[in-house]
């Protein structure tokens, strides 16, 4: 007689842990941080760099407390400034401009920190599609990591990080200047197109009870279906510098327009600014640019809830 076999057991498997799940989020973290250690360690390097070689530099004078510092104080301040302010709009981020005439080891130390500035956007962004719930913890915990930064930050009652004031680039010239003009734009938007259907869902999603918000839902069904609608967020003035280069560069360009939302660094053989202008302390409280003849949009705001526009 033969004895029966019997099938053998399942392997015993142990139930996953919230440590399980949460694996990848946390070196996703830890490569946050890391990234965030060289960020700040060549923001010191390039500030050391400039205390025992400085350089010559022009703080705009719209900044009254910028003016009365020197030049590595200024410069400190302006590449430290990476936390919200309590009332700040998180859409918004805090100007530092001026000039800096920088040498080659200077404009080293720069390119090293965009780099850095580059990578940690680029895991940032990761996070964000990957495990979004983390970007709370990144504000909060990575001020604190560093000695220096929390020294800076000590007292201010600040707590949580400005990502987009981390990674904001250096804005750098190509190649040496022969004058910059500055000046306020503030005419900025973005333009994001929508389909009929989109705008119905983010007006359904407001108090769609509330009478003027059923008033935009009467409008929006009075139109075909298939019409792409345009939301329209206004930007915050910003400063743009044109560049006038000493010499035309490898493509023929004698020119160049850029934003200038940190000091400006320019390369200086000889060590001297270029010549600039000096724009107005404050930006203008109304557009100062002509609407185009060939606006594309209508003049009246279509959904107001969602600054939606309809195109001509």
């Amino acid at each position: 007689m033969t004895d029966t076999l019997r099938p053998s057991a399942p392997p015993r498997t142990h139930p996953p842990t919230a440590q399980t799940f949460q694996a990848p989020q946390y070196r996703l973290l830890a490569e946050l941080e890391a990234a965030f250690d060289t960020l700040l360690q060549r923001t010191e390097a390039l500030l050391w760099r400039y205390r025992h070689h400085p350089v010559a530099c022009w703080i705009f004078e719209g900044d009254r407390e910028a003016r009365e510092m020197d030049g590595h104080d200024w410069l400190s301040r302006a590449l430290l400034d990476i936390w919200y302010l309590d009332g700040q709009d998180g859409r918004v981020t805090r100007p530092h401009i001026g000039l800096v005439a920088a040498d080659e080891a200077l404009l080293d130390h720069v390119a090293h920190l965009n780099e850095a500035k580059e990578a940690f956007a680029a895991l940032l962004g990761r996070i964000r599609d990957q495990a979004p719930t983390l970007i709370p913890e990144i504000k909060a915990v990575l001020p604190f990591r560093h000695p220096v930064l929390h020294d800076h930050l000590r007292g201010q009652g600040l707590a949580r990080l400005h990502l987009k004031q981390c990674w904001r680039a250096i804005p750098v010239a190509d190649a040496p200047v022969a004058r910059v003009r500055l000046a306020w734009y503030s005419s900025g938007r973005s333009i994001k197109r929508l389909s009929v259907r989109e705008a119905e869902q983010k007006l359904l999603k407001l108090d769609s009870d509330a009478p003027h918000v059923r008033i935009q839902l009467r409008k929006l069904a009075g139109i075909p279906d298939g019409e792409t609608l345009a939301q329209v967020q206004q930007q915050a003035p910003l400063m743009r510098a044109n560049l006038f280069f000493r010499e035309p560069l490898e493509d023929g360009r004698q020119r160049r327009a850029m934003n200038v939302a940190l000091p400006l660094f320019v390369p200086s053989p000889d060590g001297r600014l270029p010549d600039h202008n000096l724009p107005s302390p404050t930006p203008p409280e109304s557009r100062t640019r002509a609407r185009r003849r060939d606006e594309r949009l209508e003049s009246e705001v279509f959904l107001p809830s969602l600054r939606v526009f309809r195109y001509r």
